[in-house]
């Protein structure tokens, strides 16, 4: 956030634990990080595995739903300028959005 305020950023802070990202939601900032599905996923959360989604057999929508309802599992922050987004660690990544 800090690095986002020292470039004169507008942004708007989303906290994801009190309102979860709805699969619609989930499946734009997906599309907008270009990333493979599972790779914004928490691997090492007990909730992930608590959830099941280290099964390989979910579908991408079982997924999303699963992540809807358990956003602890997201990678986070993740930063998003509506058609681009990045994942925030290390914080330098948010610069690729600024430019």
């Amino acid at each position: 956030m800090q690095l986002l305020n020292d470039h004169g950023a507008d942004m708007q802070i989303i906290k994801y634990l009190e309102n979860p990202p709805s699969v619609t939601t989930l499946a734009e900032l997906v599309q907008a990080l270009d990333l493979p599905l599972r790779s914004i996923l928490r691997t090492g959360e007990a909730e992930y595995r608590e959830a099941g989604l280290a099964d390989l057999k979910l579908s991408d929508s079982e997924l999303l739903e699963l992540m809807h309802q358990h956003p602890r599992v997201l990678e986070r922050p993740i930063v998003s300028n509506g058609n681009q987004a990045v994942i925030g660690r290390p914080p330098e990544n948010v610069l690729a959005l600024l430019s």
